[in-house]
């Protein structure tokens, strides 16, 4: 048994490798499951989940729905999303596939993975990358978002269509196109050097800590 451990719980988005086999395999943080009638969403500053705001409407995301930690959308997101103006500043997004269900957040786990949504929000490229469930019976042989089932993707994108959308004024969200595997790993690695240029390297941070 491994005697390695964090004495005390590591930020979420700061503190945890971005996955065992990047941009392959990511880690993702859970922060939403498709029984959610509420948004939750990482506070940046503390690292708990905290409410964001009840969907207003009935829409539900259709998979898991995270982050992987230590990327960030910045200026080489930015640059793969043509029309889009800025990165979003967030961590990276991801969606993750299953056969069985997962009902709480809060959950680490392995995804592969094999496709995206090219997303821009009010002009903020804001990609959504899609994976499975590493080790997962039912979707262990995919490795491409063509190999899905056309209809989960389908629901994704209208998930992301609509989950902002209030009944009367104009939808500020698009989504431009569904993207293979090779351009979802173009997306991972712009989003970690982001990150590095950003944040810092880990052991940076490491360095800063100590000295504070």
């Amino acid at each position: 048994m491994s005697r390695r451990f964090h004495r005390y719980r590591p930020h979420p988005w700061h503190g945890l490798e971005p996955g065992p086999d990047p941009p392959r395999v990511v880690l993702a943080y859970i922060e939403l499951t498709p029984f959610d009638l509420v948004k939750y969403e990482i506070d940046k500053q503390t690292g708990f989940l905290r409410v964001d705001r009840p969907q207003r409407s009935s829409s539900t995301p259709p998979a898991l729905y995270g982050f992987v930690p230590r990327t960030w959308c910045g200026e080489r997101v930015r640059a793969l999303s043509p029309g889009a103006d800025r990165g979003d500043g967030d961590p990276l997004d991801v969606c993750v596939i299953s056969e069985r269900p997962i009902r709480r957040a809060e959950v680490l786990l392995d995804a592969r993975v094999v496709g995206g949504l090219r997303m821009i929000d009010g002009g903020e490229a804001d990609d959504k990358i899609i994976a499975v469930l590493e080790g997962d019976d039912l979707y262990r042989d995919v490795r491409s978002v063509d190999a899905l089932p056309p209809v989960l993707v389908e629901r994704l994108r209208h998930y992301f269509e609509t989950y902002k959308l209030v009944p009367g004024e104009p939808a500020d969200v698009r989504i431009e196109d569904a993207y293979g595997p090779e351009h979802a790993f173009a997306v991972v690695e712009a989003a970690l050097a982001d990150y590095a240029e950003e944040f810092g390297a880990p052991e940076d941070a490491l360095a800063e800590e100590a000295r504070s």
